[in-house]
Formats: C-alpha cells, sequence, structure tokens
C-alpha cells in the first residue's frame, strides 16, 4: 500500500498497516480508562472508570471502594448516599459538601480530609480516623462514632472546640 506523507510517498507492508492500525487501536482503548482506582493495601486496581473525575467515577455508583485509596481527591459535593468506603483512605480529600448519608465509613482515613458542610446523616465512622479533619458546618445528625471505650484524652480546654465540631452548642 502507498501512502503520502509529508509530501513523500512511502509503501507499506499489509502486515506494517495491521500494525499501525492496532496499534491505534490500543492508544483509543488506553485513552478510554481515565480513572483508576486501587486498594489502599495491595495496589490492585479495584474499579476502572472512563470518567475524568474522582467524583464522576464514584457517583456512578458501580464502585465498591472499600479499602480504596482516594487520598488528597476532589470529592467536593459528590453524592456517595449509602457508599462502601470501609477502610478508604480519604487522607487529605476534599469532601467539602459530599453527601455521605448512611455512607460505612468504619475504619476510613479521614485525617486532614475537609468535610465542611458535608452531610453525614446515618453515616457509620467507627473507628475512622478524624484527626485534623474538617467538620464545620458538618450534619451529623445520628451519625455512628464509636471510639475505643473512653481511651482517647482531650484537654479541659479543648472541650468546646469537640463539642461545636459535632454541632453541639453549651449555653
Amino acid at each position: 500500500m502507498k501512502i503520502t506523507l509529508n509530501n513523500k510517498e512511502i509503501e507499506l507492508t499489509q502486515a506494517e498497516v495491521d500494525e499501525i492500525v492496532k496499534q491505534s487501536q490500543d492508544v483509543a482503548k488506553t485513552e478510554e480508562k481515565k480513572i483508576e482506582i486501587k486498594n489502599r493495601w495491595t495496589g490492585e486496581v479495584i474499579y476502572s472508570s472512563n470518567k475524568t473525575t474522582y467524583k464522576e467515577a464514584v457517583e456512578d455508583g458501580k464502585a465498591d471502594l472499600s479499602g480504596a485509596y482516594l487520598s488528597e481527591a476532589d470529592l467536593s459535593g459528590a453524592y456517595l448516599s449509602g457508599a462502601d468506603l470501609r477502610g478508604a483512605d480519604l487522607s487529605g480529600a476534599n469532601l467539602r459538601g459530599a453527601y455521605l448519608s448512611e455512607a460505612d465509613l468504619s475504619g476510613a482515613n479521614l485525617r486532614e480530609a475537609d468535610l465542611s458542610g458535608a452531610y453525614l446523616s446515618e453515616a457509620n465512622l467507627r473507628g475512622a480516623n478524624l484527626c485534623g479533619a474538617d467538620l464545620s458546618d458538618a450534619e451529623l445528625q445520628n451519625a455512628k462514632f464509636f471510639g475505643k471505650g473512653g481511651t482517647t484524652k482531650i484537654k479541659q480546654n479543648q472541650v468546646n472546640d469537640f463539642l461545636t465540631a459535632l454541632g453541639v452548642i453549651v449555653e
């Protein structure tokens, strides 16, 4: 087969043409897969999506995100009602305004995550690491928190800040 490329005529065998077609199809397939979510412990890909953002990928409702590595992910405003995020690494993630009603976040790492304005009603936060998490204006009605049997200590001058973070106002 003869083709003209940059004003030069070149001749390709059928095998060469087939290889070029195969490579272009491989590139197209690679470009289709935009987001890969990996297991935080094994590194194994647990979910792939052709969406372009983590928010879009996790909102399509097909992902089992238990143990997912989503550190620093932008999930602001994501609709994750009832999502399985058990043991997920969401450290430093932007979950501002996310809808996490009835989500299972037990054992999740939410250290330094921004949960400001998030809706966590009925969410399970058993064993979740919330160290440094921003919970300002978060809706925590009926959220389930379970500590370590009272072993975590806070100072007296931290009590009001702690209660305020939980949405409790002491008069």
